[in-house]
């Protein structure tokens, strides 16, 4: 999580909170950027094993986000105001071996049920 703040804060975007969580589930990162609300599901893969992290976040996983977000716009009526995107960053080992890690960046990986 800490490498997607950082290219977050790198990009200007600004931390609204980190590891929200609800009986529905959690949102690792949330900021602002932009305008946008940006909810940031981090993927950690050790291996690439099954389609590596993209693929684990499925349809079920994905609403669970979405309920989330929506009790977060609750408590927080002063995001409610702006739209939301879902991006997705996926972290896993480097092929370079100066760098034990890689940060890919999914903008708008989904959307809401209907939007």
């Amino acid at each position: 999580e800490d490498m997607a703040v950082a290219e977050l804060q790198r990009r200007g975007a600004a931390l609204v909170l980190r590891n929200f969580r609800r009986r529905t589930g959690e949102l690792d990162i949330v900021a602002v950027e932009r305008g946008t609300l940006v909810v940031i599901e981090v993927r950690l893969r050790s291996r690439m094993d099954f389609g590596g992290a993209a693929a684990s976040i499925d349809h079920r996983k994905q609403s669970r986000i979405v309920r989330t977000t929506q009790q977060l716009l609750q408590r927080h009526p002063e995001l409610a105001r702006l739209p939301v995107r879902f991006d997705v960053a996926l972290v896993a080992p480097a092929t370079d071996p100066g760098a034990p890690w890689t940060l890919q960046w999914i903008r708008q990986a989904f959307d809401t049920p209907g939007g």
